[in-house]
């Protein structure tokens, strides 16, 4: 069994409501978050396409989840949301228990 096997599979998205435009996230995880021509983040798909539908989501790759997870905990405006997909609850973010 390999760690991609043991590792859930999550899922990220932006709240671009509460999105304050710092760009730490981009910084941390450039792979995963860009910031668009209005100035808000956004998640982009494994295609490096920007998803700019609101709530849309991208799936976290494995080799990015300790960046995707401080762009979570360092985001000031606390908008990043990391979540499982089996069951949607939040594991990095501001509802993580």
């Amino acid at each position: 069994m390999t760690a991609q096997d043991e590792a859930p599979e999550l899922e990220v998205w932006i709240d671009q409501d509460l999105c304050t435009g710092d760009g730490i996230c981009a910084q941390y995880a450039p792979e995963v978050f860009e910031l668009d021509i209005d100035g808000l983040a956004y998640v982009k798909s494994a295609d490096d396409e920007l998803l700019q539908d609101k709530g849309a989501t991208t799936p976290v790759p494995l080799k990015l989840l300790t960046d995707v997870r401080d762009s979570a905990k360092e985001c000031p405006g606390d908008c990043i949301h990391v979540r499982r997909v089996s069951d949607l609850v939040e594991v990095y973010g501001p509802d993580a228990e």
